[in-house]
């Protein structure tokens, strides 16, 4: 594996993953999180701001873990290859977790879908960049090849 470009893939991975989620929750969702019926599953703003530090510990997490686990299992197959890793990504992480989410707190069903729609989106985007960028060391024969 190639430590550097795993490192220069994660942090690359970060910064989109915070400007998708800007663009995703601090924009486009961000009435449907006022609406009479969602706004009281949702900690009031000057709240939820003092854990924000944990908010960009867990998206660094996510960066990092999404690129380790693309780069061990990384097949040289292009943008399908990360299209298809962050398609897989996005199902079995957002889809679970909203679902699961839905259950336990009283989060209207159609915020559920947007969560799940946007974060499969975003995880595509995610997979793009990885596979742009991620590139493993070259063995002796594929240099010679």
């Amino acid at each position: 594996m190639n430590w550097k470009r795993i490192w220069l893939t994660a942090l690359m991975i970060y910064i989109a993953l915070e400007i998708t989620n800007i663009i995703f929750h601090g924009h486009i969702l961000m009435s449907q999180y006022s609406a009479p019926d969602a706004a009281p599953a949702f900690r009031p703003t000057e709240i939820a701001n003092r854990f924000m530090w944990v908010y960009f510990v867990t998206g660094a997490v996510f960066a990092f873990l999404f690129t380790f686990i693309f780069a061990k299992g990384y097949e040289r197959k292009g943008l399908a290859e990360g299209i298809r890793y962050g398609f897989y990504i996005g199902i079995f992480y957002y889809y679970t977790i909203y679902f699961n989410e839905f259950v336990l707190y009283p989060i209207p069903y159609r915020i559920v879908w947007y969560w799940i729609l946007g974060g499969v989106t975003q995880t595509i985007i995610l997979g793009i960049i990885a596979a742009l960028i991620y590139k493993p060391k070259q063995s002796q024969w594929e240099a010679t090849a």
